[in-house]
């Protein structure tokens, strides 16, 4: 057999061979070329079906939590409801009248008895002056009989004297007395008249301070209604007639309504805490207590109506704003707690072949399939007793097509 450096001498060139003759090529030089290609051939096929053959999957990741002793507590029941304020009113004149000034606006913080707007007070002024002169015209009164009483009674005692002296008869005294009856009975109406006057005068002094449209309680305007100019009534009696001023929130009496199906009323008790989670503030987590649960029920949806507390005031905080509720269960003492396994995001436990499971990724990125034991529903998390420890890193809603010992990649890795 012929070595290595055998094949090597059959390669060269002979310099001393006549020109224009080539040397005939080695048979078996050539078909040892071609074994080496072929073998070359077969490695890297073979590394590129080992380590190139399938791509890496996209996927999202969570880290698994352990469940601290004295943390908060697990959730019972969520429910979504709405932000509203125990304490709202639609403010409106008490009088049908036209808009002189509005002196509020939206956003505006006003306070008991601040002035929101005023109507235009000719009419009222004019049954204002009106009542004052009756009550000026029946004081005159009064005074008119009180000085025919005194000259009628001064007669009267002069008359009874002259009657016992028998210088006058006994039917001018008589006549004497009763008209100073008839001027006392006057005189007792006309008093009257003033006292009636009086209090017609008070009615028109308030018909005069309804012009002015003051806020019933502290708070902040949400609505302005209406503008100089336009026809206010507490009545609505037209089409181009407005009911009020404007509405005022007062932001102190804000708490949550939610509806909970009635298969789960029998979770919520009173003074029950809660967490509540505003939709326009996701990572905000406020804390709150059950105020009371509403003694009927709906018909058509099957709900019934609680109403929840809030433990925290905050600007941010306003009516009609949605939010999430979650009814937690009674917090143990620290010393009775006895925390087993970690917390997991519920979307990385799956069903696989019958047992619920979760993919852990390891070293070089690659899953692991690990069956795990689950326990109480904990929000949108998961309490797992076994199969997983704290610091542990599981893919997030794993698609069906994920094996164990896939590679991944985190999602956006690429784009960063």
């Amino acid at each position: 057999m012929n070595t290595s450096a055998d094949l090597l001498k059959e390669l060269k060139i002979d310099r001393k061979a006549p020109a224009g003759r080539e040397p005939p090529p080695s048979r078996r030089g050539l078909w040892m070329g071609l074994g080496v290609l072929v073998v070359l051939l077969l490695l890297a096929g073979g590394a590129w079906a080992l380590f190139g053959g399938k791509p890496p999957v996209e996927v999202r990741t969570a880290p698994v939590v352990a469940i601290t002793a004295g943390g908060s507590s697990a959730s019972v029941l969520d429910a979504s409801g709405y932000v509203v304020a125990r304490r709202m009113a639609t403010v409106s004149a008490k009088i049908t009248g036209k808009v002189r000034e509005v002196k509020i606006e939206e956003g505006m913080r006003v306070e008991e008895g601040q002035v929101m707007a005023t109507l235009d007070p000719i009419d009222a002024d004019a049954a204002r002056d009106l009542a004052d002169s009756q009550v000026s015209a029946a004081r005159s009164q009064v005074e008119n009989v009180s000085a025919q009483l005194k000259r009628a009674e001064a007669d009267a005692v002069r008359l009874q004297t002259l009657v016992d002296q028998q210088l006058v008869s006994r039917s001018q005294y008589d006549e004497a007395v009763a008209l100073r009856d008839g001027l006392r009975a006057q005189l007792q109406t006309a008093q009257r008249n003033v006292k009636v006057a009086s209090n017609n005068l008070s009615i028109s002094d308030l018909g005069v301070d309804n012009t002015i449209v003051r806020a019933p309680f502290g708070g902040v305007v949400t609505a302005k209604a209406a503008q100089p100019g336009e026809i206010v009534s507490p009545l609505a009696t037209g089409g181009f007639t407005r009911t009020g001023i404007g509405t005022i929130v007062d932001m102190e009496s804000l708490e949550v309504e939610v509806e909970v199906g009635e298969a789960y009323i029998g979770r919520v008790q009173p003074k029950m805490p809660v967490e509540i989670v505003l939709n326009a503030y996701p990572d905000w987590k406020i804390p709150g207590e059950v105020i009371a649960i509403i003694p009927t029920a709906d018909r058509g949806k099957a709900t019934v109506k609680v109403r929840v507390a809030m433990k925290v005031k905050d600007p941010r905080i306003v009516p009609e704003m949605g939010v999430r509720v979650s009814f937690l269960e009674e917090a143990k003492p620290a010393q009775a707690q006895q925390p087993q396994g970690v917390r997991v995001p519920g979307g990385a436990l799956v069903e696989r072949e019958g047992a619920t499971v979760a993919f852990v990724v390891g070293e070089e990125n690659r899953v692991a399939v690990q069956p795990v034991k689950t326990g109480i529903a904990m929000g949108d998390d998961r309490q797992v007793l076994s199969g997983l420890t704290a610091g542990d890193t599981v893919v997030l809603d794993p698609p069906p097509a994920l094996k164990d010992g896939d590679k991944v990649t985190l999602a956006g890795a690429q784009a960063e």
